[in-house]
């Protein structure tokens, strides 16, 4: 339905692997000045198909395949020389590494670099946006109000992406006492899709008055609002939300899934552990560099329906608050120095491997709250608690997408943290093991680069 879906990120690997392989062809050309040569060729096609797979993941790991970089691409420029040189340096390890390939590719890896981010910037920036805008924007109407159904117009309407625009945009009550103006509207219009917030009270009576409308003498396409700001966005609309909804979404988790998983956050535990064992000293060292104070802190956590856990961390701040219901900047606690590079390369999460080989804690979930500070939020958001459905995870798909205030790396506000719940309700209706799959190959490309999004 919208243009940034899985068949354009289908169209960009394809343009990609096809830009991998036209530039080795053209570095061939340059290097050894002969216009095609199938034995010179057939020497390198064969290491370098298997680098094409490695920096395709790189890519995707990078963000370069997300919904964002397919509709907006003022990032983009500085994502690519980022990911390009990565791949570059990945491949000359690769070369270095592996024994047997027969290849001298110093000079080939260096010329590479220059002819594919030439390629990739042509690609990316010139001839794929021409592909992907869609000929004819459908008109479209809206149902509903508030700061989502504003947001998703801001967003469709000024992205010429989309596949549709917004050029009626009506409350639900106004709709409801006044259909037959609403009728005329969308027949001046030429609208045949109605987007209809379906939670608004006494809309069903609308949705027949409105199904037989057509400028095309066709029926109208209807589409849940809910829906819509869900594929835009990739978090749920959380104005939508009430019980019934977590009794349709939020089901026991399959066995299959559930055992893959456990199985999947032993074996990052253990590794987890060994991270842990081998950093200590060096964070102890470092720490005492910054003045006295415990190289550990402990927690006391929110688990899985709203059972307690103790969490063990480096600590990254001057003091261990226990059950802390405040955020940076509401105390005389603050960051230190290591604990900035801490947060930074998440190594304070590490010492978490006890949790996650318990059970406690996922790899991959919710991020789960010092005890104090979730008590605070579940006061103040709507269904909030409700994220413990779940066992909460070391990171999860809030902390993939959502980008926070200046110097942060995580919610510092009540306003941040109900854009993190709408993150982790998407999760928990659509949590998979592709999706989690998905976050965690994310993850470690934050853990390296710690940028929100490129």
């Amino acid at each position: 339905m919208i243009h940034g879906g899985r068949r354009a990120a289908g169209l960009l690997f394809l343009g990609d692997i096809l830009v991998f392989v036209l530039s080795l062809w053209l570095t061939l050309l340059v290097r050894y000045g002969r216009l095609f040569q199938w034995e010179t060729f057939k020497d390198h096609i064969g290491p370098f198909s298997i680098l094409f797979a490695l920096w395709a993941l790189v890519f995707y790991m990078s963000g370069l395949y997300g919904k964002r970089v397919l509709l907006f691409k003022s990032s983009l420029p500085d994502a690519i020389v980022k990911t390009q040189f990565f791949n570059i340096v990945l491949a000359a390890l690769f070369f270095f590494l592996l024994p047997g390939i027969g290849l001298a590719p110093k000079t080939n890896l260096v010329i590479y670099l220059v002819v594919s981010l030439l390629l990739i910037f042509l690609w990316r920036l010139a001839l794929y946006p021409q592909l992907s805008i869609p000929r004819v924007r459908y008109p479209a109407v809206l149902i509903a109000e508030g700061l989502e159904a504003n947001e998703l117009v801001k967003e469709v309407n000024e992205n010429k992406r989309y596949h549709l625009v917004f050029p009626i945009v009506i409350t639900p009550a106004e709709a409801l006492a006044h259909p037959e103006k609403l009728a005329e509207r969308i027949r001046e219009a030429g609208a045949t899709i109605v987007v209809t917030d379906t939670t608004a009270p006494g809309i069903e009576p609308l949705a027949p008055q409105l199904y037989e409308l057509s400028s095309f003498n066709e029926p109208a396409q209807f589409i849940a609002f809910q829906d819509m700001y869900e594929e835009v966005f990739d978090r749920v609309s959380l104005s939508s939300l009430h019980p019934a909804w977590f009794i349709e979404h939020v089901s026991e988790t399959p066995i299959g899934y559930a055992v893959l998983k456990r199985t999947i956050d032993i074996i990052g535990g253990i590794l987890m552990g060994l991270v842990t064992f081998i950093a200590t000293p060096f964070v102890w060292i470092a720490q005492g560099f910054e003045g006295p104070g415990p190289i550990f802190i402990e927690q006391t956590r929110i688990g899985k329906k709203n059972s307690k856990l103790r969490a063990y961390k480096f600590r990254s701040m001057n003091k261990n608050e226990k059950a802390a219901d405040v955020w940076v900047g509401e105390s005389d606690n603050y960051i230190t120095r290591v604990g900035s590079i801490l947060r930074k390369t998440s190594l304070d999460e590490f010492p978490q491997f006890m949790s996650v080989l318990k059970g406690e804690l996922s790899l991959i979930g919710p991020r789960n709250d010092i005890e104090g500070l979730g008590k605070r939020l579940a006061d103040e958001i709507p269904f909030y608690n409700f994220r413990y459905l779940v066992t909460p995870g070391i990171t999860g798909w809030a902390q993939i997408n959502q980008q926070y205030e200046q110097g942060n790396i995580s919610p510092q506000s009540i306003e941040e943290t109900k854009m993190r719940l709408a993150y982790d309700f998407y999760y928990l209706k659509h949590r998979s093991l592709g999706l989690d799959i998905v976050i965690a190959l994310k993850t470690i490309k934050r853990m390296f680069f710690r940028v929100s999004s490129w």
